[in-house]
């Protein structure tokens, strides 16, 4: 993996978990619904659209469409999946937060 792609910001990280725990049914609808339900953080549809599209850029996540959906007018979705890199990169960031972490109050449960 490039070191650059461990290099994750906080809004690459909650997408990638999101697609991660959604596990290919991972659509930008429910990828915003899931981090708001679990992260309480509201993001803007944009945000994860541009967010989406930077990840698949950096090689951590691929992307295919789906079959149109079966209502008159359905359209394709376009479905998002974790790749290796992806799951790597979400390692490399959680390891560096407890590093850094290591010997706060963080680390020790108090507040």
């Amino acid at each position: 993996m490039r070191q650059s792609a461990a290099r994750l910001g906080e809004v690459e990280q909650l997408v990638l978990l999101a697609v991660l725990k959604l596990d290919g049914a991972s659509y930008a609808v429910p990828i915003r619904g899931q981090i708001a339900k679990d992260a309480r953080i509201h993001l803007s549809r944009v945000t994860i659209y541009i967010t989406l599209d930077r990840l698949e850029r950096k090689g951590l996540l691929d992307s295919s469409f789906s079959a149109p959906t079966a209502e008159p007018g359905g359209k394709a979705r376009r479905i998002f999946r974790l790749k290796p890199a992806g799951l790597a990169a979400l390692k490399a960031a959680r390891h560096a937060a407890d590093r850094l972490a290591a010997g706060t109050v963080l680390a020790r449960g108090k507040s």
